[in-house]
C-alpha cells in the first residue's frame, strides 16, 4: 500500500497526529514494514483523524 504521506509534516501537539497525513509518529516510522493488514487499518482511521484535526483548528 502507498504511503498517505503529502510531506507535510506537522504532529498536533494534542493528539499526535500528523496535520498532512493523520497518523502518528510510530506510524510513519514503521509504514514501510508494517503488514498490509496494519497499513490498512491505519488507512482506515485518517479520515477520521484528519478531520478532527480540522474540526479543531475551526
Amino acid at each position: 500500500m502507498k504511503s498517505p504521506c503529502i510531506e507535510n509534516c506537522v504532529f498536533d501537539g494534542k493528539s499526535g497526529w500528523c496535520r498532512g497525513c493523520g497518523r502518528t509518529k510510530p506510524e510513519c516510522r514503521s509504514w514501510k514494514k508494517a503488514q498490509p493488514h496494519q497499513q490498512r487499518k491505519i488507512a482506515a482511521e485518517l479520515p477520521r483523524r484528519l478531520a478532527k484535526l480540522r474540526a479543531a483548528q475551526s
